[in-house]
């Protein structure tokens, strides 16, 4: 058994990074499973075929962090071997400071959980309804200084690391 998930741990990108003996393995889902269906509409359709594993960490990580920002999502991308976090939200100015807080949050949540070495490739910030972020320098300042990248409405390839 420990051998098989293993060679299962290695196959899927959410699951490589995640330690063998880490409570999260359990939640991992295959393709885009772990994602709210109305969440799977913010990926564009032709890329979401190659999302090999997702974990919803929102609702992985309540336990104990009730009253802790939480991002929503990880998602394996296949081609590129790497996992990325993806969070649909709100997209206004008053969000970014929430959307900082919660990558710092999942951050501190997941290291416990994660493979000396490994790492999140990209944090993506999607729009989860209409967009009212202006493409400020400021924005993109505190954006960048927090390895966020805003996405817009969708998540496309050229969004992926």
């Amino acid at each position: 058994m420990t051998h098989r998930k293993s060679q299962r741990g290695a196959q899927t990108p959410v699951r490589a990074i995640l330690q063998e003996e880490s409570s999260l393995q359990a939640k991992v889902r295959d393709g885009l499973d772990a994602m709210k269906k109305v969440d799977r509409k913010l990926i564009d359709a032709p890329l979401r075929s190659s999302f090999g594993d997702s974990l919803d960490i929102d609702t992985a990580l309540r336990l104990g962090h009730e009253q802790e920002n939480r991002w929503d999502y990880l998602l394996g991308h296949k081609p590129n071997k790497t996992v990325i976090a993806l969070e649909p939200h709100s997209a206004n100015e008053k969000e970014i400071a929430v959307i900082i807080a919660k990558r710092d949050a999942a951050r501190d949540q997941l290291a416990p959980h994660m493979k000396s070495g490994e790492r999140i490739a990209a944090w993506l910030w999607v729009a989860s309804g209409k967009v009212h972020l202006a493409n400020t320098e400021k924005a993109r300042i505190l954006l960048d200084q927090n390895g966020i990248r805003f996405v817009g409405p969708k998540v496309l390839r050229k969004h992926l690391p």
